[in-house]
Order: C-alpha cells, then sequence, then structure tokens
C-alpha cells in the first residue's frame, strides 16, 4: 500500500452478474482507473464507494 491510499467498494457488472470488489487507492478517480485496467474499458463500473 502506498502513503494514502484508502479501499473503496467498487461495485461492477459484467456478464450481466453485479459484483463488489475492493480496491486500494487514494481516490475515487483512481480506483475507477485501477478497475478499468484490470477488467478492460468495456466494464460497467455502477458505484464507487469508501
Amino acid at each position: 500500500m502506498r502513503c494514502g491510499e484508502k479501499c473503496f467498494r467498487v461495485t461492477i457488472e459484467k456478464d450481466n452478474e453485479t459484483k463488489s470488489i475492493p480496491v486500494y487507492a487514494r481516490t475515487q478517480i483512481e480506483a475507477r482507473r485501477a478497475v478499468r485496467r484490470k477488467y478492460g474499458k468495456e466494464i460497467d463500473i455502477r458505484t464507487v464507494r469508501k
């Protein structure tokens, strides 16, 4: 973990399934970027919460 990181719960929809995954990032924008890097740009991100 880097200094200043928080745990965000990101809810995504993939293959008509809703998943909630933990992502460690400094900001919500950084959390969204990490999810898109891992799952691809076509992933549907529903919510990002602390």
